[in-house]
């Protein structure tokens, strides 16, 4: 068993263009009065990091942790969420999704999927340069406007969705392997890799690769209405990163799963501030300390009630106050007694 590292901070709801959280010694800084110990740094902002430099320089890699080490903290991880996205962008979210991109491949889908593809694995090069074995990321998707078809999906859609997917991604993964670091893609609605049967699909469509990783996220599978212990016993051995993230789910009359087109705060299922929502955190907790995680537990922001400072100022203690300081010794050890061959043989009426 293993105690979780945290309480750690993902920074990407949080940075702004005024004081503390406009550059990342000033938001670190930030972080660290309020108790986390370490930051999981987005890489599309340039106000936390130049996501180029840090993978084709190791003195500049070593500036950026230097920064967040003067505060007090370490890097939990790179973030590549949005590059991630991009690597595989069905055409008919074009326009939506090249608000992600660089303003030289906007327009151009082509030129867009090969800049983030070169993004994340300039994620797995900077992690590489600050020490990092984890990478949080998402798939992408290609299939996601079928998730529920009419008219039907045609057979082999699927099977050739998660073809394309994995041709796309093996070769990242493979650079992720050369660099020594998991790919842990975000298990999310909008992307192909959106529960536990999709990820199972993209793991044999790439052949199991060791690098094809997870972050686990229990608020995404409340509004799915999924299992999110059991996930953890089928996929803990593929869980290298975790976000601290809560949710609800209240069903009405009116609206389920699929929200009705309404705002986060009028969904039956929307994202809360740790502690505010009904996950059951004191039991992930306990699995993943049981099963030897070996990552941070990492606060992630998305109330659409609370003020994301109030958040942040409580998450710290909430993550501290769930992290499990692994036994030792059994609790039963006081009544043990010496091991005697003999003695277990006569008691087995073996003797």
């Amino acid at each position: 068993m293993t105690t979780l590292k945290g309480p750690g901070i993902f920074l990407a709801q949080f940075l702004g263009n005024e004081p503390p959280f406009n550059d990342l010694k000033s938001i670190c800084k930030w972080a660290r009065s309020l108790g986390y110990e370490a930051v999981q740094i987005p890489t599309w902002d340039p106000r936390c990091i130049d996501l180029k430099k840090a993978a084709t320089s190791k003195t500049y890699a070593d500036e950026i942790k230097g920064i967040v080490e003067e505060c007090g903290l370490k890097i939990s991880e790179l973030s590549t969420h949005l590059q991630g996205q991009l690597v595989a962008v069905h055409p008919a979210y074009d326009s939506l999704f090249d608000g992600f991109a660089p303003e030289e491949v906007k327009g151009n889908s082509k030129a867009r999927t090969e800049w983030a593809i070169q993004q994340v694995k300039y994620g797995a090069k900077a992690s590489e340069h600050l020490g990092l074995t984890a990478h949080p990321t998402f798939s992408g998707a290609l299939l996601w406007h079928t998730f529920h078809p009419w008219p039907q999906r045609p057979a082999g859609l699927v099977e050739e969705g998660f073809k394309e997917l994995a041709r796309r991604w093996r070769p990242i993964l493979d650079y992720f392997d050369e660099c020594g670091v998991d790919v842990c893609y975000e298990v999310h609605p909008g992307e192909d890799i959106f529960d536990g049967i999709t990820y199972e699909l993209f793991l044999e469509a790439v052949d199991n690769h060791p690098r094809a990783c997870l972050l686990y996220d229990p608020s995404h599978f409340v509004l799915q209405q999924l299992d999110y212990l059991a996930y953890i016993d089928h996929y803990h051995e593929r869980i290298k990163a975790f976000h601290v993230k809560d949710a609800e789910f209240n069903s009405t009359g009116k609206q389920g799963t699929f929200g009705g087109y309404q705002s986060w705060a009028n969904r039956a299922g929307r994202y809360r501030s740790p502690g505010d929502g009904q996950v059951d955190f004191k039991s992930i907790f306990s699995k993943l300390a049981q099963y030897n995680y070996t990552g941070w537990a990492v606060m992630e922001w998305e109330c659409c009630i609370k003020h994301p400072e109030q958040g942040a100022s409580e998450g710290a203690g909430f993550i501290r106050d769930h992290i499990i300081r692994v036994t030792e010794k059994a609790f039963d050890d006081f009544a043990s007694s010496k091991t005697n061959h003999k003695e277990n043989r006569r008691l087995l009426g073996l003797e």
